[in-house]
């Protein structure tokens, strides 16, 4: 299995960066939104919170 991550910067302001983080599953635009799923649950919101939200990937 392929874990090769790369990070693509596109501007920068100081210590604040905006890039795309190019994962084996797809690409993540930056600054995310990232939920923490533990225990195979997101904790604090349900599945339509978490499809309002438009998150592009889920931390487990």
């Amino acid at each position: 299995m392929d874990h090769h991550k790369t990070f693509t910067l596109e501007a920068n302001d100081g210590g604040a960066r905006v890039g795309t983080l190019h994962t084996a599953h797809g690409d993540v635009p930056t600054p995310a939104f990232m939920p923490v799923a533990t225990q195979g649950s997101v904790k604090t919101l349900d599945s339509t919170d978490i499809d309002a939200v438009g998150t592009n990937i889920l931390l487990g």
